[in-house]
C-alpha cells in the first residue's frame, strides 16, 4: 500500500516528466516528442477550459433560468437542485482557470470530469452529438488527469524552480 501511495504522489508531483521508453530515442527526437506533448496538453487543456468556462458564463447570465433547469431538467442524483446549481456552476468557472493555467492541473481535470460525467447523468435525455462532445472531453481531461498538465504550465514551473511538491 506504501508502494502505491508513493507512485501517486510522483504521479502528482512530477508534471510533464517523460516516460522512460523516451530514453532510448535519440536526442533530436526527444527533444521534438517533449515539446509535441506539452503543445498537445496546451491545446487539450485549452479546449476544455473553453467548453466549460463559456457553460458556466452562460448559467450566471440568468441565474433564475439556471436554477429552474437544475430543478426541472438536470435530474442531479445526489444533490438538491440549488445545491447542485452552485456547484455546478463555480465548477464550471473555477476549474477552467486552473486547467489553463496548468495550476493544479490533475486537480482540475479531476474536478472537470467529476463536473462532466454529473452533466451526462442528470440529464435525463442527451442528444448524440452532445454525448460526442461529452465524451471528447471526458478523453482529453483523462489525458492531463494522467500526464499533469505539462511542461507549459505552472505546474512544471513550480516543480523546476522547487523541484518537489510544496
Amino acid at each position: 500500500m506504501k508502494a502505491f501511495f508513493s507512485l501517486l504522489l510522483l504521479a502528482l508531483c512530477h508534471p510533464g516528466q517523460s516516460c522512460s521508453f523516451e530514453t532510448g530515442l535519440p536526442q533530436p527526437f526527444r527533444h521534438v516528442l517533449a515539446h509535441a506533448q506539452a503543445l498537445a496538453l496546451l491545446m487539450a487543456r485549452l479546449f476544455v477550459a473553453k467548453a466549460f468556462f463559456l457553460s458556466g458564463l452562460t448559467k450566471i447570465q440568468d441565474w433564475s433560468t439556471t436554477l429552474a433547469l437544475f430543478e426541472t431538467e438536470y435530474m442531479t442524483p445526489l444533490l438538491p437542485p440549488e445545491v447542485a446549481a452552485w456547484m455546478g456552476t463555480g465548477g464550471e468557472l473555477l476549474l477552467p482557470v486552473l486547467l489553463v493555467l496548468g495550476l493544479g492541473g490533475r486537480f482540475a481535470a479531476v474536478g472537470l470530469s467529476v463536473v462532466n460525467v454529473m452533466a451526462v447523468l442528470s440529464l435525463s435525455d442527451i442528444a448524440p452529438a452532445a454525448l460526442a462532445g461529452h465524451q471528447l472531453w471526458g478523453a482529453l481531461l483523462l489525458a492531463v488527469a494522467l500526464w499533469g498538465a505539462g511542461r507549459w504550465s505552472l505546474d512544471a514551473l513550480r516543480q523546476r524552480k522547487f523541484g518537489t511538491c510544496p
